[in-house]
């Protein structure tokens, strides 16, 4: 496993790295102890930074890992939650100074530990950006201050969200997911931006939430039908060259040397071993040169996700 500097924070983070929305049942029913076993697995082969939030699963993915780390020494992994998103409605986001006060202390909770590395805003895009900056900020720094958390970061699918927040406010991480996949590298025009700003670079779903794989996405998927047939096609074609397209995206993933880490999330043990393996494999440049045609109609193409004002071009500013 390699290893890279999460922007100024001094954690080194695997480039592979877990995310545990799986754990709450999010893309399947999971059985508690084969998630169990699935953290102690990508811990035992070198994963180091571990992602989740009471969104996922209500709760369910925070309980079941915490479950998980109880019998792991603390100081074998970095730990990142989240605040602000609580279910899948509008009423469900609560980016108060009182409620993500209160958030930290119920994660912690159910996750067992006195601290996280990392709290993060959830899904930004949905929220007034000012309250963000001048409200849900200060009060996560707060919480720093009681040792609680380490380190503040803001996560959203709209990469224009990262920069009206970062010119205005310290964040010291980003997590920024289905923006850099094989069908959207989106993300690589914001890089130069974040790492001037000393941001930490997380990149989440690697696998584009389920496009990028053998399996038909899931229900609840926000992508429209092109961006469905083009994926469906380029998996097609790995598997005609006797490969999966998840190995191959994985792969493209971690090659971008100035992304710290990208999280995979899976709730089977052979699938996170699998994972790990693939990312320390060489990168098929034919094949990931006939895929990236295939998908090139739809390159870069996204849905829109969160309040309108928050899906704008990716240098306005926040006025």
């Amino acid at each position: 496993m390699q290893y890279r500097p999460l922007g100024n924070t001094g954690l080194n983070v695997s480039v592979l790295s877990y995310g545990a929305s799986p754990l709450g049942s999010v893309f399947r029913g999971v059985a508690e102890p084969d998630g169990i076993r699935t953290v102690h697995t990508a811990l035992d082969m070198g994963i180091n930074f571990i992602d989740v939030s009471p969104y996922y699963g209500l709760t369910r993915a925070e309980t079941v890992l915490g479950k998980a780390l109880a019998t792991v020494d603390r100081d074998r992994y970095f730990l990142a939650t989240k605040v602000g998103r609580y279910g899948p409605e509008p009423k469900d986001f609560d980016f108060s100074a009182t409620r993500v006060t209160h958030s930290v202390d119920e994660s912690l909770a159910r996750l067992g530990v006195d601290h996280v590395d990392i709290i993060q805003c959830h899904d930004i895009e949905f929220a007034d950006l000012h309250q963000i900056i001048e409200e849900t900020l200060p009060a996560l720094r707060q919480v720093v201050t009681t040792g609680k958390a380490r380190f503040v970061g803001i996560t959203g699918l709209p990469l224009a969200v990262f920069h009206r927040v970062i010119d205005h406010a310290h964040v010291d991480t980003i997590l920024s997911y289905c923006r850099y996949a094989i069908n959207d590298t989106s993300l690589a025009s914001a890089l130069p931006y974040l790492l001037k700003n000393g941001v930490g670079v997380i990149n989440a779903s690697p696998l584009s939430m389920g496009l990028l794989s053998n399996r038909e996405p899931p229900t609840w998927h926000p992508a429209p039908p092109e961006i469905r047939a083009a994926c469906a096609r380029a998996a097609a074609l790995c598997r005609q060259r006797g490969t999966d397209i998840a190995r191959l995206a994985i792969q493209f993933a971690v090659a971008e040397p100035r992304i710290a880490t990208t999280l995979v999330g899976t709730a089977s043990p052979e699938n996170i071993a699998n994972n790990i393996r693939w990312a320390a494999e060489p990168l098929d440049l034919e094949l990931l040169a006939d895929v990236q045609k295939i998908l090139a109609p739809i390159h870069n193409h996204t849905w829109p996700s969160g309040r309108p004002e928050n899906n704008g071009p990716l240098l306005t500013s926040l006025v």
